[in-house]
């Protein structure tokens, strides 16, 4: 019974209840009757929309105080309530703005009062999914009050889903979990979380509930339901809502596992989870995903999650594929971006560990990241790399860091990606070699320089050989029965493998020519590395033959025959280009590192104070102490780096400064190269420099055989000749026997290749008769593209011993070489010419001059630079005014508007060359409390005067050859149409003369 004057929509909303004898008993449903009028009267009338929802919110609110001291008529009455006003949303949701604030206030009272009661909480989760689903969400960070309930909501439902178990009930809480996992999953999928301004506050509240969920399961439980999402991609609470108009949209409804059915398990939870995260990820622009990654990295922060490394890989990983094509790069950039803050970590903890592996999980994934600038990220990368190193040479994050900056490599997104890359780590290898590493001064500098570098190289290595080994193991289940060499894939057709290697641009050999110089660098690690570094490069970037290995391990190179017919018709035509000046200078670093006795000659400059000493105790002779002085100067300035840069970073272009330094100290290394080895004279390399030097020399004669056999074979014929004739065999003879076996077992590479059976035999019968096995240690190298050092082990001294060998003829196996015709057609030489570059005379001084290359500026015909002239074109010693005023106009043509410039008295200002008088305007003669001498407007340009200077019209008329024709201009004044022009020779057809009225 209703008072008397009771408002219309009260009633109505009062019909709806049944009566209060039966609010327990009738499952508290409202009466669908008087329901269906309510909800038509609202449709209806919109204007009512206002106070339908204040009378319902002031109900809910009584309700829920009074259902919260255990009123069970209150509570039932709560539930018929809350569904009452979710039939007004779905029915009104062209005007769910009007309901927003009632809507929010009341499941924010709710669950403020009722989040123990798992029934009152699921109907306030339907209730606020109901809205999220039909709301544009323009309310949300505007308004403050519904932003502020809005925001309390998701908490509440966040801390919902991350409830623990009371004992061992653990369905409540799987329960209780699910439901707050349906109302986030809700404003995921809603445009209050997308279209509001506070997106930034909504995720960390909804991603920590959900890495709650995720982090806790094993890494077997998310691969498998990962899968299901990625199949099953549609919600099983909201179906593809938001792409429908919203009188097209359906809200779920949740409810709670009635009693006595099997409660939710974990993988239920982890796909609620997973399908919310996908939605998450799926719908965010890239400024979102910047947001939501901060939120995931917070969260792991708060959770301790980052001793779980293998979760936060597959976290990075999905992360990124379930992000939109467009915006996949925001995930790395954010990941590198955070790694970058943290930098000056005293020591590395999980944090460091686990997010460098994230991202090199995303890197080395199958995902491609398109708009990714891999050039930042290899900048920041290389900065921490050196910040690392600076703050401890034994940084267990130095490794991980190098793994990381050889997964750049692995997708290749423009063809100069990986010449672009290698040219940033060689600008900073050569930094560190000239400077050190920045920050790091004292005793450990020459630890921190050793690490720089070495861990630089393994990046280097690493940055080539990852796309390759990225495609091998893309095409692995098509090809089982070989295996590729150095991450080439076999099986392959030549149109297949020449595919696959077009895909990106090789390193240039001038790129990486500014680094030969470290194969002889003062320290046995950096060189061994950098040799081991300079085979990588002539294997992958200059091979002219591809290898391959069987299923039976065994090696097999390409014939020789195809290698020639492709590279051997242009060989002839290309020996001075950029991949022979690379080999000829590293036949120079090649003979200085096998018979040097000094790196850098006595007047080099002293090292300055503080820096470290560079003697080590390498001679076979004890206690001799030999200084081994770095190719580079440690004294030159400090490279150019950019003030503007936090990191104060060196500038990426490599100094022509730098590189005429290195070249110069390097020219006197040449210089002062001994004749011949004495006893006071005892070369520096170890048995390991002369093993690196043999793998270098075989990998290039087994790779590039034609430029190796033109400009490798008169090196070996000079070093032989350089054992010959020993003075001290006591203290040298294994240096000399460590240096033949070298050619040795080089001339047996020859033959091999050549086919050469002559050779072959005449190098294993001098092999056969060394006096021990070998002097060369066995090789120990590491893998680049896990960022560990390319090689191990120490170094390994020259054996003594009194025994004498003559190794291999020269002469000998040069004849040999070229008793075979196969030889010189390969090549494409003459047998005549072959042979001419085979006995030629070689020394480093020549081979050095072949490396370098011409200037720019060199003129052919008059073999002097003629950059520094003026070149003057005879066009313009026919002008009349020859001076450095004339030469300096514009080379523009004159015309009209010149001229009426000229008239105008214009042209002064616009040529410097016809002005009389350059006017000037001071604004600083008066003061600002001058009113009667205040600055006034004034033009841009003067005004036009009534009459120009005569000067400068006479000027422009004559340009434009208006007035007295002369001679010496005739040849230059003929028509565009001769046709039109009448011949002059003719009687009677003579022009008069114009005698024009301005001429003085």
């Amino acid at each position: 019974m209703h008072l008397p004057f009771t408002p219309n929509h009260v009633q109505l909303i009062s019909a709806c209840y049944p009566p209060s004898a039966s609010l327990t008993t009738n499952g508290a449903a409202p009466n669908s009757q008087e329901l269906s009028k309510l909800t038509y009267y609202a449709a209806n009338k919109s204007g009512k929309l206002n106070k339908l929802g204040t009378e319902m919110e002031k109900r809910i609110k009584a309700e829920a105080r009074k259902a919260q001291a255990g009123n069970v008529r209150s509570r039932a009455s709560l539930l018929i309530s809350l569904q009452i006003l979710r039939s007004l949303a779905t029915e009104c949701r062209r005007d769910i703005s009007l309901l927003t604030a009632p809507i929010l206030s009341s499941a924010a009272i709710t669950l403020r009062s009722m989040s123990s009661d798992l029934e009152v909480s699921a109907k306030a989760a339907t209730l606020f999914t109901t809205w999220t689903t039909y709301t544009d969400g323009r309310l949300v960070g505007v308004d403050q009050g519904a932003t502020a309930d809005y925001q309390a909501i998701l908490e509440m439902f966040s801390q919902m889903s991350m409830v623990e178990a009371k004992g061992t009930d653990h369905e409540f809480r799987n329960r209780t979990r699910l439901v707050g996992l349906a109302a986030l999953t809700g404003a995921v999928t809603s445009e209050a979380l997308y279209s509001s301004t506070n997106f930034w506050q909504q995720v960390p509240v909804i991603v920590s509930a959900l890495l709650f969920n995720i982090c806790d399961v094993e890494l077997g439980v998310l691969e498998a339901e990962s899968s299901r999402v990625k199949i099953e991609s549609s919600s099983p609470y909201l179906t593809e809502f938001r792409a429908r108009p919203s009188n097209e949209r359906r809200a779920a409804s949740i409810h709670i596992h009635k009693d006595g059915e099997r409660g939710p398990s974990t993988s239920d939870l982890v796909d609620a989870c997973l399908r919310a995260l996908h939605s998450l990820f799926a719908q965010s622009n890239g400024s979102h995903i910047i947001h939501v990654i901060q939120a995931v990295l917070d969260s792991l922060d708060a959770r301790q999650g980052w001793n779980k490394k293998q979760h936060c890989c597959w976290l990075a990983t999905k992360s990124t594929e379930w992000s939109s094509y467009q915006c996949r790069y925001a995930v790395p950039t954010k990941l590198v971006e955070r790694l970058v803050e943290d930098q000056d970590a005293l020591s590395p903890t999980s944090f460091h560990a686990s997010l460098t592996a994230m991202v090199t999980a995303v890197f080395t994934s199958s995902i491609h990241l398109v708009n990714l600038s891999t050039s930042d990220t290899i900048s920041n990368l290389l900065t921490l790399v050196l910040r690392r190193v600076a703050a401890s040479p034994d940084d267990a994050l130095l490794a991980p860091l190098a793994e990381c900056i050889a997964s750049l490599g692995t997708h290749i997104y423009y063809s100069d990606q990986i010449q672009d890359l290698s040219h940033e780590i060689i600008c900073r290898l050569l930094s560190v070699d000239a400077n050190g590493v920045p920050g790091r001064e004292g005793d450990k500098s020459r630890e921190a320089r050793i690490a720089a570098m070495r861990y630089l190289l393994s990046g280097l290595v690493g940055l080539m050989l990852a796309p390759r080994k990225h495609e091998f193991l893309l095409g692995d289940d098509t090809s089982k029965s070989s295996r590729p060499v150095n991450g080439f894939p076999n099986g392959d057709t030549a149109a297949e493998k020449a595919a696959r290697i077009s895909k990106r641009a090789k390193v240039t050999p001038e790129t990486w020519q500014d680094t030969l110089h470290l194969l002889c660098d003062e320290e046995y690690a950096v060189r061994a590395d950098y040799a081991h570094a300079l085979a990588f490069f002539l294997r992958s970037e200059m091979a002219e033959r591809e290898e391959t290995m069987e299923a039976d391990g065994t090696h097999k190179l390409e014939p020789l025959a195809e290698a020639a017919g492709r590279h051997g018709k242009d060989f002839v035509g290309t020996v001075g280009d950029e991949s022979s000046r690379l080999l000829h200078a590293m036949h120079v670093y090649i003979f200085a590192l096998a018979t040097a006795t000094t790196f850098r000659p006595s007047s080099a400059p002293t090292l300055p104070q503080g820096s470290p000493s560079l003697s080590t105790d390498v001679s076979p002779t004890p206690g001799a102490i030999v200084n081994i002085i770095p190719a580079t100067p440690v004294d030159t300035p400090p490279a150019q780096t950019d003030r503007d840069s936090p990191l104060g970073r060196p500038s990426m272009s490599v100094s022509v400064n730098l590189r005429a330094r290195r070249q110069s100290a390097a020219k006197k290394m040449l210089l002062h190269l001994s004749t011949q080895w004495s006893s006071a004279q005892v070369p520096v390399a170890s048995a390991s420099d002369y093993r690196d030097l043999l793998e270098l020399l075989t990998v290039l004669h087994e790779r590039i055989p034609l430029r190796g056999l033109v400009l490798g074979v008169p090196v070996l014929i000079a070093l032989d000749s350089y054992t010959r004739g020993v003075d001290d065999v006591k203290v040298l003879n294994g240096h000399v026997l460590a240096l033949r076996e070298t050619l040795a077992r080089t001339w047996l590479v020859i033959g091999r290749v050549w086919e050469c059976d002559e050779l072959v035999g005449m190098a294993e019968k001098a092999l056969l008769s060394f006096p021990d096995s070998t002097h060369l240690p066995e090789a120990a190298t590491g893998d680049a593209t896990k960022g560990a050092f390319l090689t191990s082990g120490g170094i390994n001294p020259i054996a003594k011993t009194d025994a004498a060998w003559d190794g291999v003829d020269p002469s000998a196996a040069l004849n040999a070489l070229l008793s075979r015709r196969e030889v010189f057609e390969a090549a494409g030489f003459h047998h005549d010419t072959l042979e001419e570059h085979l006995r030629m005379s070689w020394s480093p001084q020549s081979a050095w001059q072949n490396s370098m290359e011409p200037p720019p500026g060199l003129d052919p015909l008059r073999g002097d630079s003629a950059s520094g002239r003026m070149r003057l074109s005879p066009a313009l010693m026919l002008s009349e005014n020859m001076s450095l005023q004339s030469l300096a106009r514009s080379a523009r043509g004159v015309g009209v508007s010149d001229l009426r410039e000229a008239l105008e008295g214009r042209s002064s200002m616009s040529n410097p060359n016809l002005a009389v008088k350059a006017p000037s305007i001071s604004t600083l003669d008066h003061g600002p409390g001058d009113v009667a001498h205040r600055l006034r407007p004034t033009r841009s340009r003067p005004e036009k005067g009534k009459l120009s200077d005569p000067r400068e019209v006479k000027e422009m008329l004559n340009k434009l050859r208006i007035g007295k024709s002369s001679l010496g201009s005739s040849a230059m004044l003929k028509a565009s149409f001769p046709s039109l022009q009448k011949p002059q020779g003719q009687a009677g057809h003579r022009a008069p003369a114009i005698v024009p009225p301005y001429k003085s």
